[in-house]
């Protein structure tokens, strides 16, 4: 497997733990006070977040990115549904250039 496929499956995942967390984990949480989800979630999307993060910066000088589109990028991890819209938009084309 290479760089830029192991940067989109953990793309997807970061973004997938993402929602995950916030409209599975945080509900059960703050409404049926069930805290697991939230301690177990949150582990793994923290982890998929700073591997998301570590590797786009290091993609952005091999793949010659300017800095609007790594911003836009590392903006696709905090915001929800973010991750999927720089999948299809950026990472997409990425299996072709390897």
């Amino acid at each position: 497997m290479n760089r830029y496929t192991f940067f989109r499956i953990v793309a997807l995942l970061e973004g997938f733990s993402y929602l995950v967390l916030l409209l599975i984990a945080m509900p059960l949480k703050y409404i049926w006070h069930i805290e697991e989800y939230v301690q177990n979630v949150g582990m793994a999307h923290g982890i998929l977040f700073v591997l998301y993060i570590v590797m786009a910066i290091f993609l952005y000088k091999k793949m010659l990115w300017s800095q609007k589109e790594l911003i836009i990028i590392l903006l696709g991890s905090v915001v929800p549904f973010g991750a999927f819209y720089v999948d299809r938009k950026y990472l997409n084309n990425l299996k072709n250039q390897s």
